[in-house]
């Protein structure tokens, strides 16, 4: 049986580096977004970073596991159907894709009790499935660079 995508991005050896990965990625993602929904996006980070300095790597952390089992049939289904690229084939079921990933995020959301955190989230809620949906080219290929 092949290997899951737990085993593979999730193996104590991996781990750390998928985590660098994707905070590196999250800060680029950020950074280059402009306009109103930018901006928003940009001070929603910034009040998450300066509000508890090492609370982006926890949550990370926390969401990574949901993020990969979430991730997990679209991969699969990747490896069956022959493409080349996982996140060319994301971005052609970037609706889906996104909002499976960011079901992760109100779960925790959901939960959460620090409450600036949570008004910073519900900010950038209603347009962060275009901004998932932006990433995942970058996500497909960070998977990939693990997975294949």
């Amino acid at each position: 049986m092949a290997a899951t995508l737990q085993d593979i991005l999730l193996a104590p050896d991996v781990q750390p580096k998928v985590m660098a990965d994707c905070l590196k990625l999250i800060d680029q993602e950020v950074s280059d977004k402009s306009g109103i929904s930018g901006t928003a996006v940009k001070v929603a980070y910034k009040t998450v970073k300066t509000f508890k300095p090492g609370y982006l790597q926890s949550m990370m952390e926390r969401l990574l596991p949901g993020i990969v089992d979430n991730l997990q049939p679209y991969w699969v289904d990747f490896n069956a159907s022959g493409a080349s690229e996982f996140g060319d084939y994301l971005v052609k079921r970037s609706e889906e894709v996104s909002e499976a990933l960011l079901s992760v995020t109100d779960k925790h959301a959901e939960s959460s009790e620090r409450p600036t955190i949570l008004k910073a989230y519900r900010a950038v809620r209603g347009g962060a499935a275009k901004h998932v949906a932006v990433a995942l080219p970058q996500v497909g290929a960070l998977v990939q660079k693990y997975g294949a």
